[in-house]
């Protein structure tokens, strides 16, 4: 991690007192995110294991599919709780105004998630500093390939992919051993970014992922000897599967965007949604406002929109139009793997360019 490497970020002009305002943290606001998601996660593994109990030989015609509809939304909202919510934003310690109730937060969500806080945290240093740029950002690599529209990928979203269940847990039992294997990242990123030399972080490293793997195992031999085994789906492998609406949330984030320049609106793509995609996925959504001022807590990243928009290209307004401009691009890229979309920055003026631009270029796209 000693690279010699200076990128001079753009950043958009804001009121030096407006950045104050927006970058204080309050617990209060950070409480008003965490226990409603911990209560959901409860929620929803309590009425999957009602469903379950609730199985018999003389009503599974229609109780079965209640219990699959149970399971459908379980794991539709436990993908949330670990890199695509609450352990990215604890990870950047910006929530909760005491920084230990950050950290706090970071390790029980971590934990239920299955997240490498770790090796993430100082991952994502990195991709924060040379964003999407070629053979120093190992996070997140431009062209990206989805393989959205195989039904492989589509299945793998909707219900689960069992052999990234095998490898996302044989890589935690590597990670037990002190050893690195190509996982949530590459294993020569992650021998990058938690080198040998630094043995106090290989050790913390080395540490969390026994936890995890020890904890976890403990956990589910409870559920077994008490007789509660179905648990061990809800609560052991619940972030495993129905991760569909996590991939629509997050993909956006850089895919198709130009990689290799200085500037965040060009390689960061932002949207809006409704409220419950944002609560679920603590508004990232405002990914280009996140990365060009991340010190500003998720819950202020509206207001942080509001005050610089002016010089933000224009965002599409909920998951339909996001994917609706994406999906031309994804078909562009599997032709020509060099192309990238270029958003429309502002003018000279300030001014913006309208949606129906923006969608009439989708339209050409395809």
């Amino acid at each position: 991690m000693n690279e010699q490497i200076k990128i001079n970020w753009y950043r958009c002009k804001i009121d030096k007192k407006i950045m104050s305002e927006l970058m204080k943290s309050s617990n209060a606001r950070a409480y008003l995110q965490v226990i409603p998601q911990l209560i959901l996660f409860a929620g929803t593994t309590t009425l999957g294991y009602l469903a379950y109990e609730n199985v018999h030989a003389t009503n599974w015609h229609w109780a079965l599919p209640l219990l699959l509809l149970a399971l459908f939304v379980h794991g539709t909202c436990t993908s949330f709780l670990g890199l695509g919510g609450p352990v990215h934003e604890l990870g950047h310690k910006t929530p909760f105004k005491t920084k230990a109730l950050n950290e706090v937060f970071l390790k029980v969500f971590s934990f239920l998630s299955w997240s490498d806080y770790v090796g993430f945290r100082v991952s994502h240093v990195k991709h924060h500093q040379v964003t999407v740029h070629k053979d120093h950002d190992g996070e997140v690599e431009l062209p990206a390939e989805l393989g959205w529209g195989t039904w492989k990928f589509v299945l793998a979203r909707i219900f689960f992919d069992p052999y990234a269940i095998f490898t996302h847990l044989r890589g935690w039992v590597y990670a037990a051993c002190g050893e690195f294997r190509d996982w949530v990242f590459p294993a020569k990123w992650m021998n990058k970014v938690i080198p040998e030399s630094n043995t106090a972080l290989r050790a913390e490293h080395r540490r969390w992922a026994r936890i995890v793997v020890f904890g976890q195992l403990a956990l589910a031999i409870l559920f077994i000897v008490t007789g509660h085994w179905f648990l061990i789906v809800l609560f052991t492998f619940g972030v495993f599967y129905s991760g569909w609406l996590t991939t629509l949330c997050a993909a956006p984030q850089h895919f198709g965007m130009t990689p290799n320049v200085p500037d965040f609106r060009l390689c960061c793509r932002s949207y809006t949604c409704s409220w419950l995609p944002a609560f679920l996925y603590w508004n990232m959504q405002y990914h280009v406002e996140h990365h060009m001022f991340p010190a500003v807590p998720f819950y202020n990243l509206s207001k942080l929109r509001t005050a610089i928009e002016r010089d933000l290209p224009p965002v599409t307004h909920g998951l339909w139009a996001t994917w609706k401009q994406m999906i031309p691009i994804i078909e562009l890229q599997r032709k020509d793997p060099t192309y990238s979309f270029v958003p429309k920055l502002p003018g000279t003026n300030g001014d913006h360019v309208s949606d129906e631009t923006i969608e009439m270029d989708a339209a050409q796209m395809a």
